[in-house]
């Protein structure tokens, strides 16, 4: 796509804007923040880790989820279940899933940010003090 004006580029910028506020500093206050961690090291991206961010951003824009925000981080450790993600819910436990490819990611934050559950154990690897690995 070429910009070939600067009113162009100022519309490009502002149709993105929101995905950007997503990623550095979610929109309420820290109290109530969801932080939602992608493990983005080389392993994470080999199987597929920036797309399950992209996923992710579209998904909790589309739902206007203005107390999330998405981070990209380095190995979360577990490479062996990538890509892993990690979600923080104030006054939780983290939890980390593994395995939460793009087609998931709908499912993800319907169970675990929405509703505050767990996701299927075939996804989930620590949890509130249980190990599942």
């Amino acid at each position: 796509m070429a910009i070939k004006s600067l009113d162009e580029l100022r519309k490009l910028r502002a149709s993105l804007q929101d995905k950007v506020n997503l990623r550095e500093k979610g929109e309420v206050e820290d109290s109530k923040l969801v932080e939602v961690l992608v493990g983005m090291g080389t392993c994470g991206i080999a199987a597929g880790a920036r797309d399950t961010f992209n996923k992710l951003l579209e998904v909790i824009e589309e739902l206007k989820l203005g107390e999330v925000k998405v981070i990209s981080v380095g190995c979360i450790g577990f490479c062996h279940a990538e890509p892993t993600i990690q979600i923080n819910i104030p006054g939780q436990e983290p939890v980390i899933y593994g395995k939460i490819t793009e087609g998931k990611v709908k499912e993800l934050v319907d169970t675990v940010i929405i509703k505050r559950e767990l996701l299927d154990e075939n996804y989930l690897i620590k949890s509130f003090n249980k190990a599942v690995v």
